[in-house]
């Protein structure tokens, strides 16, 4: 079995379940292990230039409205990996190639692979993308291991929110900042999962522009900043973008030092471990005096120093 993957997410599971050796081809954005590993099949047009975010959302805004993709599969690498199976995602033509452009670019291969779109809406649709991997590499039995693994980790947290009848938090997770969107899909299943709710988000669909008129109305107990694609420190160079709004300083969150910027793995990168370890995350910082973070995820977090924003 020779693959390849078109996503990031399906890269990671792959690793996760120990099936690396049948991975050939990756995409530009997939985990270091896999670039240094890996030979990169999908490339963007934007490789190597830093744009503030809202630039980017201009960028992909026109790009969208034009019908065009800012993603291409190098087809001279495609070929000569030939593979058996590609997987791939309809989630958002805004972060990945998707299925589309990767019809175009195999129709040219002499063997037609088999594609495989990757498309959750919410958590339990993410694990279930484990399983099709799994089943499309041959190898369905590491792909229950593996979900054993995450799934006793999940019922360790929500065992332990329930013994100490922990409170619902009010939370608000940005997934971009200029303009301002809420989180969708998975992530508000991470959020209940964790102990909060976010009553801005959109469950098992997209995130969407929310204006701060409704974030100030809301006033969120913790929020947490995770732009789509951003680390915490890319994030903490913008932060003048969210701080600066009127009635910024008035928010609870803000009022109590419970703003936190996060790593965008943790979040919109929806490989079943990451979104685990998102939700660990997420449940120390709705209820630190339960929950401690492991030190391998200590540094996917900071706590916002609200003097220096």
């Amino acid at each position: 079995m020779v693959a390849c993957s078109f996503l990031p997410a399906a890269t990671q599971m792959i690793y996760d379940m120990g099936l690396q050796h049948l991975l050939h081809g990756v995409t530009f954005e997939c985990p270091p292990i896999a670039l240094a590993e890996k030979q990169r099949v999908v490339r963007y047009v934007l490789e190597g230039n830093t744009y503030t975010s809202e630039e980017i959302d201009r960028i992909f805004s026109a790009s969208k409205a034009q019908g065009k993709s800012l993603y291409y599969v190098d087809d001279n690498v495609l070929a000569s990996i030939a593979p058996d199976v590609i997987f791939t995602q309809d989630v958002c033509e805004v972060c990945q190639i998707d299925t589309h452009c990767t019809q175009q670019a195999v129709y040219k291969l002499p063997k037609m692979p088999e594609l495989v779109s990757l498309s959750p809406n919410n958590l339990q649709d993410v694990f279930n993308c484990a399983i099709t991997i799994g089943k499309a590499l041959g190898e369905e039995e590491a792909a229950y291991r593996y979900l054993a693994r995450l799934q006793k980790q999940l019922d360790e947290t929500v065992d332990t929110l329930r013994a100490h009848r922990a409170p619902l938090r009010r939370v608000m997770i940005m997934e971009w900042m200029a303009p301002v969107y809420n989180c969708g899909h998975w992530i508000p299943y991470q959020v209940a999962y964790a102990g909060g709710v976010d009553m801005l988000s959109n469950p098992a669909g997209d995130s969407i522009v929310t204006p701060w008129e409704k974030i100030l109305r809301y006033d969120p107990e913790v929020l947490v900043i995770a732009p789509c694609g951003f680390l915490t420190d890319r994030s903490a160079e913008e932060l003048h973008l969210v701080t600066r709004v009127p009635g910024w300083d008035n928010l609870q969150a803000v009022r109590n030092g419970n703003v936190f910027l996060a790593d965008y793995d943790l979040f919109t990168q929806p490989s079943a471990s990451t979104l685990v370890d998102g939700i660990t995350v997420l449940s120390h910082l709705f209820h630190p005096e339960i929950f401690e973070v492991p030190a391998r995820l200590q540094s996917k977090f900071r706590t916002l120093d609200l003097q220096t924003a």
